[in-house]
């Protein structure tokens, strides 16, 4: 799944693309179906942070249909990411907590 992540992320020419796997830190049996994205690109640049995820969203539909069940976007042009520190994920609590 991460390489197909990494594969259809191409087309924004992305300098930076790091798709973790984070499934073991959620409740449920599901693997390869939470993953963390941090995408640095310029394709980025002046476009607003939910236009940004529209278009993550668009190019890994197939992926959001199926498999897929929760991605935590971080997309940043080149700019933006000399000064951010990508957050940490939190552990899941599960369903009911």
């Amino acid at each position: 799944m991460i390489e197909t992540i990494q594969n259809k992320l191409q087309v924004l020419q992305p300098q930076v693309v790091d798709v973790v796997n984070e499934s073991h830190m959620h409740a449920g049996p599901a693997t390869d179906s939470h993953f963390k994205l941090v995408v640095v690109s310029d394709a980025f640049a002046g476009v607003r942070p939910v236009a940004r995820h529209q278009q993550v969203y668009a190019l890994l539909a197939d992926e959001l249909a199926g498999p897929i069940h929760a991605l935590a976007l971080h997309l940043y042009t080149p700019e933006e990411f000399q000064s951010v520190q990508v957050p940490l994920s939190p552990n899941c609590l599960g369903g009911s907590k």
